[in-house]
């Protein structure tokens, strides 16, 4: 069952007990790193069955995210695949700075089409661009995108980049990295860990040594403009329950859970 028929009957049911979750229904808008759209929508369900708020969340690069928040875009949480970008909207005083916490941690992975390459070792002097031949290596923009970022800095320090560089086609965010491999239209990509897992059509062929890259962590944290219902979706995102879904799909919970 999809995630709006469940919320659908949800609603229903709520609404026919007139239940006080029900009577208090608001909406909020979360804008997201598409790196968490598969476990978030699983808590944003949750959240809405227990509290009958209805979570509409906008996934798109951090970068992307960042900017549309100080141009005025409605949001009322922002969370962020790196430190960097939530600096950003701190810097421009569009996030609610005593409300920011480091929510969890994450890793990155060579991936590659189903079926193709063997397993690989990556370390110093992993040439990456001759495990690529004649192929093209996707991950998202190395300027912008965090995902990309956290790839470039990590073959910069093993000495893999400067040969591989001319071989990247860049995406606009993880999740369309990710779809570029699957489709057999790159011989290999640099995604999280966490997306990888989620795509039957990549398998994932190495994982990038803890220290090659700064650590990824993800930040959240409520805008200035936030509804007063904000709080309480936040503290979900602390809870012992959210934590269980975000390690069931391979997050590092990185705060101590609330009940």
């Amino acid at each position: 069952m999809s995630r709006l028929s469940v919320l659908v009957s949800a609603f229903v049911t709520m609404l026919a007990a007139g239940s006080p979750a029900a009577a208090q229904y608001q909406t909020l808008t979360v804008f997201a790193a598409s790196s968490m759209k598969s476990a978030l929508d699983e808590i944003d369900a949750a959240y809405t069955i227990k509290t009958g708020t209805w979570i509409t969340t906008k996934y798109a690069a951090s970068s992307v995210l960042a900017k549309k928040i100080e141009q005025g875009a409605p949001a009322d949480v922002f969370v962020s695949a790196d430190t960097d970008w939530m600096d950003y909207a701190t810097a421009r005083k569009t996030i609610d700075e005593s409300t920011r916490v480091n929510l969890l941690g994450n890793s990155i992975v060579l991936i590659a089409p189903k079926d193709k390459i063997d397993i690989v070792d990556i370390g110093p002097g992993f040439d990456l661009a001759k495990l690529a031949g004649d192929g093209r290596i996707t991950t998202g923009n190395v300027k912008s995108v965090p995902v990309g970022k956290y790839a470039k800095a990590a073959l910069e320090k093993l000495g893999a980049w400067q040969a591989a560089e001319p071989k990247f086609a860049m995406t606009a965010n993880v999740r369309a990295a990710l779809a570029v491999v699957a489709r057999g239209e790159a011989a290999l990509g640099i995604v999280y860990s966490t997306d990888a897992k989620v795509e039957p059509g990549v398998k994932i062929v190495g994982t990038f040594p803890a220290g090659s890259c700064p650590a990824i962590i993800y930040p959240v944290a409520a805008t200035t403009t936030a509804k007063p219902g904000t709080a309480d979706y936040l503290a979900f995102l602390h809870s012992t329950a959210a934590k269980n879904i975000f390690e069931k799909h391979g997050f590092k919970f990185l705060v101590g859970p609330s009940t």
